[in-house]
């Protein structure tokens, strides 16, 4: 049994992710039009980290082969969506004895925990791995309150 923090996010999008694991790991990984046909529970592409310091949020993903045009980013609210494309290799007259590696367009939506400015959100890509900066919006940061003593 694996327990988790909730670290600020939503306990019921941590459950939904928990349960869609549980029914991956038992059945499987279904794979092709067979995963599409029967709606079976697929790891989300791309893998992603999220955490956070005093100023940032900060989600770094896995995005292997791509490069920085085939991904857009972009901020919403506090929904940060990740969206591209992994093309197919051209190979011709070849007979493939596994083909694990998904193509074509993906999608990846995360809720943030706190409300980012998106004027200054930073995207980097370096060796597969894509690091996204987000800025505290200033309401989502702490505010220290002065105490000031009885009259």
């Amino acid at each position: 049994m694996v327990l988790r923090r909730a670290n600020g996010f939503n306990p019921l999008y941590q459950l939904r992710d928990e349960m869609d694991r549980l029914v991956g790991d038992f059945f499987g990984p279904a794979t092709g039009n067979v995963a599409q046909r029967i709606g079976a529970a697929t790891r989300s592409f791309p893998a992603l980290n999220v955490w956070e310091d005093g100023e940032n949020l900060y989600a770094e993903a896995e995005v292997p082969g791509l490069k920085s045009e085939d991904i857009d980013i972009s901020v919403v609210g506090n929904d940060l969506t990740i969206h591209g494309h992994r093309g197919e290799a051209e190979r011709e007259g070849v007979a493939f004895h596994r083909q694990e590696r998904g193509v074509g367009q993906f999608n990846r939506v995360l809720r943030l925990p706190v409300d980012v400015d998106p004027n200054r959100v930073e995207a980097s890509l370096k060796d597969g791995v894509l690091l996204i900066k987000l800025p505290k919006a200033e309401s989502a940061k702490p505010k220290k309150i002065k105490v000031s003593p009885a009259t």
